[in-house]
Formats: C-alpha cells, sequence, structure tokens
C-alpha cells in the first residue's frame, strides 16, 4: 500500500511539474513573453500598418511578443471596464482619458513613475501627461481634433457654397440638407447611455467652440447660460427633425456609418476616422471644418479632441515588458511615424508628423488645430463617463419635450455635485 500511495504521488508530481512546465511555457513562448495590449486603434488605420509598426517592435526586442486585442471604442471600453474589475485587463491598455481617474482609483492601471525612473525615461519629451494625485497614470500617444465633416456633394446639391461658421448659419444649412423622403437629414447625434461619449463630442463641443466652460473652479457649472444656450440649440434641431432618427440608441460608430452611407451631411467626428471614411467610400466627396461658434463670437474656438492613451495594467506579470513597448511607442521616431499614417498629433513634442504637407484634408485641421485650442473637459475628472451618463439621462428627457433646457442643466447639475 505504501509503495501504491508513494508510486501514485510520485506521478501526480511529475504530471503536475509537466503541466505546469507546458503552461510555463505556453504563456512564454519559452523564452519570449507574449504581452497583450488591448486598444481601438488598428480598426481606425490603414489595415496592417499598426501591426508592422509592432513587428519592427518585436524585431528589436526578440524575446517579447505583442498580441493585439482590437475592437471598436465603445467595445473596448467595455472589455477594459470587465477586465478592470475582474483583475484581467491586458498588459498594455488603451485609454481615453476620461476612464484615467476611475481606473486608476480602482488600482486597474499602474503608475508610470517608477517605470521611467528605471529606464532614465526623459518625462518631458510627452506632450501631456495624464495624473492623479501626483501618478502618472496615461500617456497620450496620438492625439485628434473633432471638426465638422462635411458632405460636399449633399452642400453642393443644396446651394450651400461654404461650411457654417456660426450655430445660425449651421442651423439653416441643416434646413436645407434635411430631406426625410430620401432618408438624409442635416446632422447626426449619438446619446447612447451605453456608450454616453456623445455628451462630451456632440452636445459639449458647441459650448467650447464659443470659448466656454461647463466647469467654474474646477467644479460642476452646468446651469450657466453658456450651457443653456448649447442645449437650447441643439434642442432646436431636434424639434425640427434634423437629426437623423435614432438618436438615444446610437453611438459613435453610428454616425460615422451614416456619414459614409450619406444619410447625413454633417456630422462631429474625429481626425481618426477620415482614414475609414476614404476606405469604405472612396468615391465620398468630403471635408472639414471647426465647429461653429455662437453668433459674433470673435475669439479662439475650442476644439474638442480625444486621445489615444497608454498605459499598463497594475496586474500585469511582464510590466518591465509592457513598458518597453510604452517607450517605444511614445519615442520620437516611431511616434512621428504612428502619427503620421494615423493622421493626428504626436504624443512625443520631438516627433515630426508628414501629413500637413501630403494631405489636403490634414492641412485644414492643421490650420484648425493653429486657430483653436484644444478643449475637452472631461479629461481627469471623477468617474467622467459617468456625468456624462448622468447628463445624458437629462438631456433625452429634454429633447422628448418633457423637461427644459433649464431643467435638464438644473437636475444634472444636482448629480455632479454629489459625486464632486
Amino acid at each position: 500500500m505504501k509503495k501504491a500511495i508513494a508510486l501514485s504521488l510520485a506521478l501526480l508530481l511529475t504530471s503536475t511539474a509537466l503541466w505546469a512546465a507546458g503552461r510555463s511555457e505556453s504563456q512564454r513562448g519559452g523564452d519570449t513573453v507574449t504581452i497583450e495590449f488591448i486598444q481601438w486603434w488598428e480598426p481606425e488605420l490603414p489595415a496592417g500598418s499598426f501591426r508592422a509598426i509592432l513587428d519592427q517592435f518585436e524585431a528589436q526586442n526578440p524575446g517579447i511578443k505583442v498580441k493585439l486585442i482590437s475592437g471598436p471604442y465603445s467595445n473596448t471600453r467595455d472589455q477594459i471596464v470587465i477586465g478592470a474589475a475582474a483583475g484581467t485587463l491586458s498588459d498594455v491598455v488603451g485609454l481615453d482619458g476620461a476612464w484615467v481617474n476611475d481606473l486608476a482609483k480602482q488600482g486597474a492601471i499602474t503608475s508610470l513613475d517608477s517605470l521611467m525612473a528605471s529606464t532614465n525615461f526623459d518625462p518631458n519629451q510627452i506632450a501631456a501627461i495624464i495624473k492623479l494625485d501626483g501618478k502618472s497614470y496615461m500617456f497620450p500617444v496620438a492625439s485628434f481634433v473633432y471638426p465638422i465633416f462635411i458632405n460636399l456633394d449633399h452642400f453642393q446639391a443644396a446651394g450651400i457654397a461654404n461650411p457654417p461658421q456660426t450655430r445660425t448659419e449651421f442651423l439653416q444649412a441643416a434646413r436645407n440638407l434635411t430631406d426625410a423622403s430620401r432618408n438624409q437629414y442635416g446632422w447626426v447625434l449619438p446619446l447612447s447611455l451605453q456608450s454616453p461619449n456623445g455628451v462630451q463630442n456632440d452636445i459639449m463641443s458647441w459650448v467650447w467652440a464659443a470659448g466656454k466652460s461647463m466647469l467654474k473652479n474646477g467644479r460642476p457649472d452646468l446651469t450657466n447660460p453658456d450651457v443653456i444656450s448649447a442645449l437650447k440649440f441643439v434642442e432646436s434641431l431636434y424639434k425640427e427633425n434634423l437629426i437623423s432618427p435614432g438618436t438615444f440608441a446610437k453611438q459613435e460608430q453610428d454616425k460615422v456609418e451614416e456619414f459614409v452611407n450619406g444619410r447625413i451631411s454633417m456630422t462631429i467626428s474625429s481626425l481618426a476616422h477620415i482614414n475609414m471614411i476614404r476606405e469604405r467610400n472612396p468615391g465620398l466627396n468630403f471635408t472639414i471644418s471647426a465647429l461653429p461658434a455662437t453668433d459674433g463670437y470673435t475669439g479662439r474656438r475650442g476644439l474638442p479632441y480625444a486621445a489615444w492613451g497608454i498605459g499598463i495594467s497594475e496586474k500585469s506579470q511582464h510590466k518591465a515588458e509592457a513598458w518597453k513597448l510604452v517607450s517605444y511607442l511614445m519615442s520620437p521616431e516611431v511616434n512621428s511615424k504612428l502619427v503620421s499614417i494615423a493622421h493626428a498629433f504626436p504624443g512625443n513634442v520631438n516627433a515630426k508628423p508628414d501629413f500637413v504637407e501630403s494631405d489636403e484634408l490634414y492641412s485644414k485641421a492643421f490650420e484648425i488645430f493653429r486657430s483653436g485650442y484644444l478643449a475637452n473637459e472631461f479629461t481627469g475628472l471623477p468617474v467622467a463617463e459617468e456625468l456624462m451618463r448622468m447628463f445624458d439621462e437629462e438631456i433625452q428627457p429634454m429633447l422628448d419635450g418633457r423637461q427644459t433646457p433649464e431643467q435638464a442643466a438644473a437636475n444634472a447639475q444636482k448629480k455632479w455635485e454629489a459625486v464632486f
């Protein structure tokens, strides 16, 4: 019996050792470490271009392989939320600045300061480091402004010579462009509660374009006249049926799809979508323009923007390898190449994208960028995405006619104050 037990124990230990060795081998690929990188960037870049950049990283770092987990923005955001809660977040994480506060407080993403120090990485080369409580959590790899995208064929058919520069001109253009019998509308407004960034990109952008703010001394100020004015403007477009139907269910990718298909004439969208639009509909004749300001405003216009941010999971077992990838993407040479492909503004101050001179649309984007200023007041706010959702919950009944813009702003203000 003792010999049988001993033999069984030996077999158990041997099989366990073999399983552990096999698991280690599969996880590390022998001497190779595989790190996961979750992001929404790859689908928005020319096919194969991002993988090519990572292939070059792997060639320079033969002990590291990068597994990309790619998907649309909203799907990626959901995966990151689930991964953060379950402790299974990918090693390297694509980040929106609005997520940083929540993920850092959950302990889901790690401070980058010790990693920078350990490799003598100069933080001064980064255009803007997103911090919380003095700790660095996110680098913007690429920044995209959100101008107005315009279907030029629709404009020509409607007899509109120039892009609208004021809210009054935008409203009139939307009237001339809308033809419900042809399923064509002047504008699109995505206000899904599941992915409420339409509040940031498509509602508050009208406030920032007029040089105004939704905050006062860093705290909510949603009942100020400038926010109320923007809400009334959006309400007027909705009441006149100048916005494509289905607003309350739409997400960001839906407005891009509708613009590609010629269903809408104007949309506020990221420069990152230019490549996607051209790929999906090469014959689409479109341009971009700065967001219209309030009538009579002559100052610099705030430009809504979003960044492809990058961070590292706190639970990652391969932080050193993950940091190598982050620092590689933030290096001047690689960052120049990436933002040139993406047609974005660089995250490294020494990077020099080549798109400004090589592409007419991006030359216009650069002019818009130089004449305005970057504005996104949600970045770094506590539970930023939940703040958007809270406001969204008040905007929807406002558009349905169940409350006034003043009431919507006041109700959202109360919710925000409770959070702050």
